[in-house]
């Protein structure tokens, strides 16, 4: 080969290399983009109506509103409650996510039986009604920055499980949470991955969710989220409200602390 074609060789390799750079930045662009254009007129608003008048209207056996229920920040408060959640709660001895504690509401306030809603179908009788809650109770603390307490001793103990459970790797494909979200600059296909143990990753990722699925044309909360992980691992279901899901919560909310809230997002 001359000197002429051993320079063209290379300059056609370097082209063809930034080619496939452009592409690939062009395509997560892409991506940004399709969401910042959808954004404005999210889906999840209709949700969050709908949220709103669950929380309001009178329901179940109790014929009871939701007006009263404590979400940590008081009876009633909705607002900073989101960026605060999972946490400790004196009355049932456990830390909770948003979706474990309505739950706990649902039950005591309007008396419905929590039990038979943890193993509905998500989307389905009342957990699409908890997807609806969320989306509204989600909303008033968009923009909030997270800021899960630590101070109580199961809360400490729920962060130290969820970590575990983050990096136990298992299942017929040896995969763990942190296969895909336990380092910087993964993607699978067009989707990039969040490293969740850290920030801006643990924030923007735990901070997302709800979230509506165009996919699926759904809203999704924390527990369906986490549900479809384990089942992407070949995992069992971990079932809805689970201390493994809620303990996966904690640490990657801990870990997302000071990042503003950006639910309910738009998701592919």
């Amino acid at each position: 080969m001359t000197h002429i074609h051993t320079i063209a060789a290379l300059g056609a390799a370097a082209l063809i290399a930034g080619a496939a750079q452009a592409q690939t930045k062009s395509a997560a662009e892409g991506i940004a983009e399709y969401r910042a254009l959808l954004a404005e007129g999210n889906p999840a608003e209709l949700f969050e109506a709908k949220g709103e008048d669950l929380w309001k209207k009178p329901r179940g056996p109790k014929n009871a509103s939701l007006a009263q229920c404590d979400l940590g920040k008081g009876p009633g408060v909705v607002k900073g409650a989101f960026v605060e959640l999972p946490r400790y709660f004196p009355d049932t001895g456990r830390v909770q996510d948003l979706e474990s504690r309505l739950l706990t509401c649902m039950e005591t306030l309007q008396g419905f039986n929590a039990a038979e809603i943890a193993k509905t179908p998500f989307g389905k009788g009342e957990q699409a009604s908890l997807e609806a809650l969320v989306a509204f109770i989600s909303t008033a603390s968009r923009g909030m920055k997270f800021n899960l307490p630590q101070a109580h001793a199961e809360e400490r103990k729920f962060y130290e499980a969820g970590k575990r459970i983050f990096y136990f790797r298992g299942g017929p494909y040896d995969f763990s949470c942190a296969s895909c979200h336990g380092t910087d600059g993964k993607r699978i296909r067009l989707q990039d991955l969040p490293n969740l143990t850290r920030n801006p990753g643990a924030g923007a990722g735990f901070g997302a969710w709800p979230a509506y699925r165009v996919s699926s044309g759904e809203l999704w909360g924390m527990q369906r989220r986490l549900n479809d992980c384990f089942r992407q691992q070949r995992f069992p279901y971990p079932g809805f409200g689970s201390d493994v899901t809620v303990a996966l919560g904690v640490f990657m909310g801990v870990n997302g602390q000071g990042a503003e809230s950006i639910a309910p997002a738009l998701k592919r």
